[in-house]
């Protein structure tokens, strides 16, 4: 006899179970295909996107920069997906990378279209400032400490400038040279010679005898302009001078005194000059010259690198647009006035765009953000090895109380960035890359720490800048079987280069000499007949676009069958030295093949601190990138923006009876011994290996 519960639990258990579990299946199936549907409607719309994005940059390109560009930059783009192994990585990128291509793009068109305007007006950089004249003319244009110009008081003492040296037979196309520190004057005095159509070399006012004479006269200098506290250094030169060429001085303060150089008194002259606009017999245009802006001088002799009114509308309007500067901004600049970060990038955004810029005589990393709170700057910049000066200095209450929202330069290394924008309490960083003779400048638009800009991953070509594959050592362009340049692939290392066209902002001006110029273009790079600048930088960018600078061509070295970036090790070295100055190079070591690394660090207090720094390389470097040898300098010399010159302690080597300073070398207990003569031929004898 059966128990009467067996066949009820069976209901139970099977045949009444069995239609939930249907229903529960035939629910799942549903659901299955809800998300199956959903997600390709998401792939659909992720798709329309794209063609749409694709649409919208092709029509605004076609407009801009022409149908053949366009057609190159979709068969570039074409060429990028097909031979992508992983296709479906590259839509991922391309989303993730959209907002950031759209909203540089769109930035972009911005700038092309303000350059676009001031082209058919043909108008140059005088006419613009006097424009914000008219507009502003009670507002401070310019704040140089406890001093300050209003604009149109920068508009009267330029017009006077031009009246003077009209009068004394100076017309568009002559060349004035400017030799003076930073004061709003120095704006002021090229503003002016701007307005007759005359060409101004601004000269270095740190250079001295050779290095001053060769800047005064590779530009062709017609007269000299010089600021009376650096007479004597027109003195020490000025019997090499041509005779062709004049001198004035000029002074704050009005004076009778002679320099006993012949020179002509400006400010006397300047005083009873007439105020009112010059009437000029030939008008300067949009593409005449501007100003020569000299190259920094790390390689050699400065070189003077041609700046017209188109490019350096350009180089200004490009910095405001993308880096999202603000008509209510504020901007502080400690940095000279005779190169262009600060004497276009900063200057330029009081005169063509109406801001007050707050300008330092000299910079002082302890005053910085002191005087960002002080004059209430909400924009500040910075160049080269500042901000790890800035952040060497002992903390204070000032490091944070300022209305600082965003920094904008070229230099602050990745080592240091984040510590930097902590301790400061920097919302936003508009790191940039460029070289003033250059036609390709990239800006970091979105905060990523240590980019120096990107590339679109999307449409590469829509900014005609590329990453090419180079011998490091060299800097000779690796090229394919048919002779042409070779783009390098994402995190692999490569020569920054940017595309000359016909458009003015894409030109490449070059230097006033032209055998210069001629060494810093490629051609036949992508196709035959094509050309490029070539940067000498070693870039690389990543999966998503993003640059990071690697090292200049010629500095990277092979040691232990490796590749050294020297900034990158010069970057770890500081940081252990107590974020003090600090370059590397390599070193030939006999017996031994490539370059040894070799530090040079500041210490002029003979208080360097060996073992922190043994213990950084150890910590921070593998073993073939770590410096075998350390020289602690006494003094060391630094360009105008403030990059460190290497050139001759690379030459003077490591031979420890050649050197005044003290030599160390990383012996093989993984700590710096002083390097004794006894050491040094034992070494060169290879008893001491490495």
């Amino acid at each position: 006899m059966s128990d009467p519960a067996g066949p009820t639990d069976d209901v139970e258990g099977g045949l009444l179970v069995q239609p939930q579990l249907q229903q529960a299946q035939c629910a799942s199936s549903a659901g299955a295909r809800r998300s199956t549907t959903l997600l390709v409607c998401r792939r659909v719309a992720v798709t329309a996107a794209m063609v749409l994005l694709v649409v919208v940059l092709a029509s605004l390109s076609a407009f801009f920069l022409g149908w053949a560009s366009l057609v190159q930059m979709l068969l570039v783009a074409g060429a990028v997906y097909l031979c992508t192994g992983r296709r479906y990585r590259w839509f991922y990128v391309a989303a993730k990378t959209a907002p950031r291509d759209i909203r540089a793009f769109s930035r972009f068109l911005r700038v092309q279209w303000m350059m676009h305007g001031h082209a058919k007006r043909n108008v140059t950089v005088a006419e613009i400032f006097q424009e914000m004249a008219a507009k502003y003319p009670d507002k401070v244009c310019l704040k140089c400490e406890e001093s300050e110009m209003t604009f149109s008081q920068v508009e009267e003492y330029s017009n006077k400038v031009a009246s003077v040296f009209m009068e004394h037979g100076y017309r568009k196309g002559d060349v004035i040279a400017l030799f003076m520190d930073n004061r709003p004057e120095f704006v002021c005095l090229w503003l002016g010679l701007a307005k007759i159509g005359v060409v101004v070399p601004l000269i270095n006012y740190n250079l001295r005898l050779n290095s001053l004479l060769h800047s005064i006269t590779v530009a062709d200098t017609q007269a000299v302009i010089y600021c009376s506290d650096f007479a004597d250094a027109i003195k020490d030169i000025a019997k090499q001078l041509p005779s062709k060429v004049a001198l004035y001085s000029w002074s704050s303060t009005p004076n009778n005194f002679s320099h006993g150089l012949g020179e002509k008194n400006l400010t006397a002259l300047l005083q009873n000059a007439p105020t009112t606009p010059p009437v000029v017999p030939e008008k300067p245009d949009f593409n005449d010259r501007l100003v020569y802006i000299y190259t920094s001088g790390t390689t050699g002799l400065p070189k003077a690198a041609v700046i017209t009114n188109a490019k350096y509308i350009f180089i200004t309007s490009a910095i405001r647009k993308l880096a999202d500067f603000r008509d209510s901004d504020r901007f502080y600049c400690p940095l000279p006035l005779y190169h262009t970060a600060g004497g276009c990038m900063s200057v330029g955004q009081s005169i063509l765009f109406g801001s007050t810029l707050v300008i330092r005589k000299k910079f002082s990393a302890s005053a910085y953000f002191s005087d960002c709170q002080k004059f209430e700057c909400t924009v500040a910049q910075y160049i080269g090895e500042m901000c790890r000066y800035i952040l060497s200095t002992p903390p204070k209450p000032e490091d944070t109380q300022h209305k600082i929202r965003l920094m904008f330069g070229n230099g602050l290394r990745p080592q240091i960035w984040k510590e930097f924008v902590d301790r400061f309490n920097i919302p936003a960083v508009a790191e940039f890359y460029g070289a003033t003779e250059g036609n390709a400048n990239i800006v970091n638009i979105d905060n990523t720490v240590g980019a120096i800009g990107f590339v679109s991953r999307i449409l590469p070509a829509v900014y005609p800048i590329s990453i090419i594959k180079v011998d490091p050592f060299s800097g000779e362009p690796i090229r394919d079987k048919n002779g042409l340049c070779m783009p390098c692939e994402p995190d692999e290392p490569g020569v920054f280069i940017g595309k000359i066209t016909s458009n003015p902002s894409r030109a490449f001006l070059g230097y006033v000499n032209k055998k210069d110029s001629e060494k810093k273009v490629v051609h036949d790079v992508f196709s035959k007949g094509d050309m490029a600048f070539l940067s000498g930088d070693l870039l690389v960018a990543d999966e998503f676009g993003y640059l990071y600078f690697r090292d200049r061509t010629g500095d990277t070295f092979r040691w232990k069958g490796e590749n050294v970036s020297t900034s990158e090790v010069e970057a770890v070295v500081s940081n252990a030295a107590g974020y003090r100055d600090a370059v590397v190079y390599g070193v030939e070591v006999p017996g031994n093949e490539g370059r040894a690394g070799m530090a040079a660090i500041l210490d002029q207090e003979d208080n360097l601190d060996l073992a922190a720094i043994s213990e950084g390389v150890r910590k921070a470097l593998p073993a073939y990138a770590r410096p075998q040898f350390i020289r602690a300098l006494r003094q060391v010399e630094m360009t105008g923006t403030f990059k460190l010159k290497k050139k001759d302690l690379q030459t003077e080597g490591f031979n420890p009876s050649l050197l005044k300073d003290k030599v160390y070398y990383f012996s093989s207990k993984g700590e710096y011994q002083l390097l004794t003569e006894a050491a040094y031929q034992d070494i060169i004898a290879g008893k001491i290996r490495f």
